[in-house]
């Protein structure tokens, strides 16, 4: 008797993958690189891979509730007469008015407002709704200067010079003329329904000796009230962080390549620039040089999520944390119940493959006045503070754990990494063991 092979099963290519023939052919078809929002899709090692190391017999957990567990930060001392206190470590991040709906905006503000934090400008300049409803607004200062003024400058509570972000270092940003309303047009003195590109760098300065200037220049105009943040992508964290400090930067924000954006090429997106866990230790390590860590605040950004990512950060040195995709969630971008109609623009609900297409079903990526109406900013404002609560209680619940009676006071061996990679970037011991790759001896 015969007997016939049973057929194997096809095997697909782990290098060239659905994803990456579909990218294929759509580049062979039209000739233009793609153009997406958010940030980084690609797997690479981040809070996840870290475990926190709580209390038993050799430390004395806080008991929970019962103790007090501080979460409040001062930003900007070092040279502001009037630095931000904020009442907990999460800010939110700069997302402009353009790339986002109006309501979006207020929401923001509001629910930053009800949880005693910061909103952030974004590039094109501030409404007055943000501004109205914003208690603390950092104020962003881009390469564009879209919307920027003396004026503004003086009515934001702190500065922050944008050289760049993380899901894009070393890029401008983009803008399409879908977006580009009659009033986003007028506050950026563009034509509107063209599209638009940022600059990658700031017009009137080319290195850390111009910055200095800037600086400078601004601190004049605000006659040295506000803080000065600088912001760069993650690319090269312990120079880049040096030389703010250098330059005269009273708070250094860091993004990672999993913070989003507006609009760039997804090849920019997934290969540019460093994991957010990679650039925590030597930002720190650049301020401890120097002298100046906690005197300088480090501010982390790119894919924070919860509070465990707000406590690993903080213990990683960092004195406080940005969101940015994750509020827009929070005040209901993404939402499934528009499942439909992200599946008519040809994507799914969570895979934000449409913010820059200007047709946001959630009315958050948009400026259509009919999709922004879906936006309430009072009921997604609270949302908002919902989750900056959630968020913070379960860092505290973190620091009790660890008896910390403050979060500022985790550090690093309260952690430990689940893979050579996190331990490597992130400078703690692989779990079980005291090792840390580069560090200690094999």
């Amino acid at each position: 008797m015969t007997y016939k092979n049973p057929p194997t099963a096809p095997r697909q290519s782990a290098t060239f993958d659905e994803y990456t023939l579909s990218e294929i052919r759509r580049a062979a078809a039209t000739g233009i690189y793609d153009i997406r929002g958010a940030g980084a899709k690609r797997k690479v090692p981040h809070f996840d891979d870290l475990l926190f190391l709580g209390a038993s017999i050799s430390r004395y957990p806080l008991e929970g509730y019962r103790e007090a567990c501080g979460t409040n930060v001062v930003l900007g001392a070092r040279h502001a007469k009037k630095p931000i206190e904020l009442k907990i470590p999460i800010t939110i991040a700069g997302m402009s008015f353009g790339s986002l709906s109006g309501p979006a905006k207020e929401a923001l503000g509001r629910g930053a407002t009800l949880a005693g934090t910061s909103t952030t400008t974004g590039d094109g300049g501030m409404t007055e709704e943000e501004r109205g409803h914003s208690e603390i607004l950092v104020y962003q200062y881009l390469p564009s200067r879209y919307g920027m003024n003396p004026h503004d400058l003086r009515r934001a509570d702190a500065i922050e010079v944008v050289v760049g972000q993380g899901a894009k270092p070393g890029g401008g940003g983009m803008l399409l003329g879908q977006k580009i309303s009659d009033r986003v047009a007028e506050m950026r003195t563009l034509p509107p329904g063209i599209d638009q590109r940022s600059a990658c760098r700031h017009p009137d300065w080319t290195g850390p000796d111009d910055l200095e200037i800037k600086i400078q220049e601004l601190r004049e105009i605000t006659d040295w009230e506000k803080p000065i943040y600088v912001k760069v992508g993650g690319a090269r964290p312990y120079y880049d962080t040096a030389l703010a400090v250098k330059s005269g930067a009273d708070v250094v924000v860091l993004d990672g390549m999993q913070g989003g954006t507006a609009a760039t090429q997804e090849v920019f997106i997934e290969n540019v620039g460093l994991p957010t866990l990679a650039c925590i230790r030597p930002a720190v390590q650049a301020l401890q040089d120097l002298g100046m860590h906690r005197k300088v605040q480090l501010v982390i950004s790119g894919g924070v999520r919860n509070g465990a990512d707000v406590a690993k950060a903080l213990a990683l040195g960092a004195d406080a944390v940005s969101i940015g995709t994750a509020a827009l969630v929070a005040i209901g971008d993404n939402d499934p119940r528009w499942e439909k109609e992200y599946q008519a623009l040809g994507t799914t609900a969570g895979a934000y493959d449409d913010w820059h297409e200007g047709r946001d079903p959630a009315g958050i990526s948009t400026q259509d006045p009919e999709l922004m109406k879906r936006v309430d900013p009072v009921a997604a404002g609270r949302r908002l503070a919902n989750y900056l609560k959630v968020m913070t209680l379960e860092a505290q619940t973190i620091a009790r754990a660890c008896g910390k009676n403050h979060v500022h006071n985790l550090e690093p061996e309260d952690l430990c990494a689940l893979s050579i990679e996190a331990s490597a970037m992130a400078g703690v011991p692989l779990a079980g063991t005291d090792w840390i790759p580069g560090k200690t001896g094999l």
